[in-house]
């Protein structure tokens, strides 16, 4: 498994900034943060962003993240595919292998929606193949469908893609109706990425994405999740997502620092 450290967990900082702090941290994996990349772009060259990820030594194995594909129709569907499409060029470019695709499923699920929702993450996986890139799809508790892990690995198994994939993410896992027996259907096949945090003391009804804290931190049980993990052969990214204000506000350096001890220790 790959140690890997997310940009959102210094999300406001630029991303040659980030690259930096990632390279003075220790941490050589990093899960790009699109839209940051995408505006370091904007003043800076490929070839010359290549040379700081080179001179700095850090990989980028996995980016986050893609939404709005599953369910939009008309000319939102098209503007969802084309910026997928750009958003591919970009993980060719740089060497990314996994792109986080989120469910987004904001209205309530019926089989009209349901069968889209298959056949639109065919064929978002058909031009991911085209580019050499595993979709990893990302349930999450807070939506009204797809907010299990189970679930999640229903829709990847009918979508029939072999580069279409699960993203298990520990809050989502732990917030949403997810069991540890829906652990049993991950495969090293089926298994695209992994994110971890953790959260003390709050209720999973109440838990946000700015009670994260590092794992190891909080009330989570991410044992039985490193031990399937190990069970089924994944080598890919283990990625610390912490989408924390407060540490958004630290220094950069300590906290991508932090973020890999924090998985190191979880990964033994």
């Amino acid at each position: 498994m790959i140690p890997c450290v997310s940009q959102a967990c210094t999300l406001p900082t630029p991303f040659a900034d980030d690259v930096a702090a990632a390279a003075g941290g220790g941490v050589t994996a990093v899960e790009v943060w699109l839209t940051k990349l995408e505006t370091h772009l904007e003043k800076a060259s490929v070839a010359d962003t290549r040379s700081l990820l080179a001179d700095r030594g850090v990989t980028l194995p996995a980016a986050a993240y893609q939404g709005g594909l599953l369910l939009s129709q008309g000319e939102a569907r098209k503007a969802a595919f084309d910026l997928l499409k750009r958003r591919l060029d970009l993980c060719q470019t740089f060497g990314v292998k996994t792109l986080v695709l989120v469910a987004d499923f904001a209205v309530p699920a019926d089989a009209t929606n349901l069968g889209r929702a298959v056949a639109s993450l065919a064929e978002a996986g058909r031009w991911a193949g085209g580019f050499g890139v595993t979709l990893a799809l990302e349930f999450r508790g807070t939506d009204t469908f797809c907010t299990s892990l189970d679930t999640a690995v229903t829709l990847v198994e009918q979508c029939g893609e072999p580069n279409v994939g699960v993203c298990l993410d520990a809050f989502h896992f732990y917030k949403g109706p997810s069991k540890t027996d829906d652990l049993d259907r991950l495969t090293a096949a089926n298994l695209a990425h992994v994110q971890v945090c953790d959260v003390p003391g709050v209720p999973r009804e109440l838990m946000t994405d700015a009670d994260r804290v590092f794992p190891g931190e909080g009330d989570f049980r991410l044992g039985p999740i490193v031990d399937k993990l190990r069970a089924i052969g994944y080598a890919g990214a283990v990625s610390v997502e912490v989408l924390n204000p407060q540490l958004w506000r630290a220094k950069p350096t300590q906290v991508t620092e932090l973020a890999l001890a924090s998985v190191t220790r979880l990964l033994g």
